[in-house]
């Protein structure tokens, strides 16, 4: 199994001027790294692209961040503000040779209240419209989108993999996918092995974390049906290691990380990657 870092646990926004971290990463053991892509302009493609393979990593997603103002279900002003990112960041896909982009990309993190079933249909068409132009520059451009569910507290939208599925057919394009987390999943899911194997082919990324979004191993999550259930949907993709610490300014509110998960991110990362690998070594 190829194993990914996301750059959130080390770098907010992860910048030109963070490309050192690369050669820790591939000395930690990983195979890619998943950029969390904030704005515009944050990174040089070309000389990120170059340090990637310098250092024999792969850019194997990018993970778009959905902050206010991005909304694929909001404003007309957010809508279209979330749509000219998303293009952008399939462009920074292309640059960097990455044919994924994941992510919260149909709505703004954060936003999780009671609508109404009215404003909920008219929140849900509007996404689907949204999604289906998206999708047409993504088909252009050879970039499939992973749309991400995540928890109730992060969303309203998509809590399940059952949600995420029901997207995906509404949209009804080729190019939209999934993309689980166990953290979000050991939260909204009654089994996260049957998630998984619901999801099938339509998984195209996948974040690890364990139940406190600490180190992967260190907590109540089933690893074991985790990989058992990846193994037999033949999931040949990354597993990405996803989390957050205090000293890594983000938006707290958001992810909650207001203590810390593991002694570091360094340490998080290297035992996170350890245990995966002997965990998919079994």
């Amino acid at each position: 199994m190829k194993l990914g870092i996301n750059t959130f646990l080390f770098a907010a926004p992860f910048t030109t001027e963070h490309l050192h971290l690369l050669k820790d990463f591939k000395d930690m053991g990983f195979d890619g790294v998943e950029i969390s892509l904030q704005n515009e302009g944050d990174l040089d493609y070309s000389r990120t692209l170059q340090a990637l393979k310098d250092n024999g990593l792969e850019c194997c997603s990018l993970c778009g961040a959905f902050g206010k103002g991005r909304d694929l279900r909001g404003t007309v002003e957010e809508q279209k503000t979330a749509k000219a990112f998303i293009r952008m960041a399939i462009n920074a896909c292309r640059a960097l040779e990455s044919d994924v982009l994941a992510g919260p990309l149909y709505s703004e993190v954060g936003r999780a209240r009671m609508e109404t079933p009215d404003a909920r249909k008219k929140q849900w068409d509007t996404v689907v419209a949204n999604l289906r132009e998206v999708c047409r520059y993504a088909e252009e451009q050879g970039v499939y989108l992973a749309v991400e569910v995540m928890n109730r507290f992060a969303t309203d939208f998509l809590n399940t993999c059952a949600d995420g599925l029901k997207l995906l057919d509404a949209v009804g394009s080729k190019m939209l996918k999934l993309h689980l987390d166990t953290f979000h999943m050991n939260i909204e899911e009654k089994s996260l092995c049957s998630a998984i194997l619901d999801a099938g082919a339509n998984l195209y990324d996948f974040h690890v974390a364990d139940n406190d979004r600490g180190t992967p191993g260190t907590g109540t999550i089933d690893w074991k049906s985790v990989r058992d259930a990846l193994l037999r949907i033949r999931y040949d993709r990354f597993v990405v290691i996803e989390s957050f610490t205090p000293q890594v300014l983000i938006n707290g509110s958001v992810a909650s990380i207001w203590r810390p998960v593991a002694k570091s991110n360094t340490d998080l990362a290297r035992n996170g990657v350890r245990f995966l690998k002997a965990l998919f070594q079994e």
